[in-house]
């Protein structure tokens, strides 16, 4: 376990498109939120950690605040941007200084006025001399104080921003943090990956809605319960590519693989009223790409009338469409009901401990040199691969190196067959592993 701390919670809020995204991104020097010419783009709330200073804290993307009765997501975003504010240690108020204020700046100025959370005003898009003066001298009309002009676009004011916010910083307790879990909720569109991480955190903490394709950035989220510690999150439905549209859906795709790049365990969400679909079998070979753990949730089975029979077909019927990787764990569960819950945290926890086991030299190369005495290797161009030694070479994921006397001569059947035996002889359920196949003389073998 490791000391770490509790970091003060810096919030962005405002209404749509006065360029929070914008600050986020440049604060963080990467393309972490999504930025599009689109008002209502950020939907969901986006974290990540900041260090200016030799202050730390966290930072949070919010949606735009609107009540714009025609938008859909409207109510979920203000609820979402409300429960933010709440935990904010301090909040960062963006208004826009080349549009000036509207109605819902000022809507937004109530609900952080009624919160009494120390707040930073900061008008946003002042790139030149004129805007800056006349953005200062409008904002002020909110009642927090003189604006810090800024033009996230340019990098201008950004520093002076920070620091008055490390400024205004409260002291950090310190605590003692344990190594979480990592768990990416991936999934197509509308299957139920919100109102599973919703189930698991017993509170609306992400936006959980029936309009396919709601969430849109990655959403971190610690949960400490019973079975361990982990940080879950939930990503955007990835739809086939051909289907991507331009700008939010492709981003979307990217923040989706970047989360399975991150995590441990990708749990994959399956609509159990539907059964697997070729895009599902896309998203589970992104796991397998970047060599993760895959837990398929088969999810809605509240749905079912017939559990056990259903359940039967169910299993058959993914087995069948997800041959590519028998070694992926497959479990039932209803988001909506609560059911599979507590086994699916289980089951994530055995699987993270799976991707740290390690095989002692010895005892691989005897299960290995079996395998081989078992099932002789092929000829390939009137040759045959000889298998020399092997050893476990790193974890997380598990990756063994076979030295060989030409990598060449293995066939791809054969690689299977090996990795079959290694799991057979060890429990590596759940967790790809990788083979690598390096040449090396006979006589070097024994030297």
């Amino acid at each position: 376990m490791s000391a770490t701390s509790v970091l003060p919670r810096v919030v962005i809020v405002g209404r749509p498109n006065v360029g929070k995204s914008s600050i986020f991104n440049r604060v963080l020097g990467e393309r972490r939120a999504i930025v599009e010419d689109e008002p209502g783009t950020t939907r969901d709330r986006v974290e990540a950690d900041v260090e200016w200073l030799d202050r730390r804290f966290r930072l949070i993307d919010t949606g735009g605040y609107e009540t714009n009765a025609e938008n859909v997501y409207a109510g979920l975003i203000v609820e979402q941007i409300r429960t933010a504010i709440a935990d904010a240690a301090i909040v960062v108020f963006v208004v826009d200084a080349r549009d000036g204020l509207t109605a819902s700046d000022y809507d937004v100025a109530e609900v952080v006025r009624r919160a009494r959370r120390p707040t930073i005003l900061v008008s946003n898009k002042a790139d030149n001399e004129a805007r800056e003066v006349a953005g200062i001298a409008e904002a002020s009309a909110l009642g927090f104080g003189e604006a810090i002009p800024v033009s996230a676009l340019h990098d201008i004011g950004v520093g002076l921003m920070l620091d008055v916010v490390a400024a205004m910083l409260p002291e950090s307790e310190p605590v003692v943090e344990s190594d979480r879990v990592r768990i990416a909720i991936i999934g197509r569109p509308n299957v139920g990956k919100s109102m599973l991480l919703n189930a698991l955190m017993g509170e609306q903490r992400v936006i959980v809605s029936d309009v396919a394709g709601t969430t849109r950035d990655a959403v971190d989220t610690e949960l400490d319960a019973p079975q361990g510690k982990f940080l879950l999150v939930d990503t955007a439905g990835v739809r086939r590519p051909g289907k991507l549209g331009k700008g939010v859906e492709l981003h979307s795709v990217m923040r989706a693989t970047t989360a399975v790049e991150r995590c441990d365990v990708a749990v994959l969400v399956v609509d159990g009223s539907e059964g697997v679909t070729s895009q599902d079998t896309h998203i589970a070979g992104i796991a397998i790409e970047h060599l993760k753990g895959l837990i398929i949730a088969v999810n809605k089975t509240d749905l079912w009338a017939d559990q056990e029979e259903r359940r039967a077909r169910a299993e058959a019927q993914l087995r069948a469409r997800m041959q590519f990787v028998p070694w992926a764990i497959v479990h039932f569960i209803s988001a909506l009901e609560g059911k599979g819950l507590d086994e699916l945290l289980e089951l994530a926890v055995a699987v993270k401990e799976a991707r740290r086991r390690r095989v002692p030299t010895a005892e691989l190369n005897a299960a290995l040199n079996g395998a081989v005495r078992r099932h002789v290797p092929p000829l390939v161009r009137n040759k045959r691969f000889k298998l020399f030694y092997a050893t476990q070479a790193g974890a997380e994921p598990p990756m063994f190196v076979l030295f060989v006397n030409d990598p060449a001569l293995v066939h791809f059947s054969y690689r299977r067959y090996l990795e079959r035996a290694i799991r057979e002889s060890y429990d590596f359920d759940g967790t790809a592993i990788k083979l690598v196949f390096r040449a090396r003389s006979e006589d070097d073998s024994r030297s």
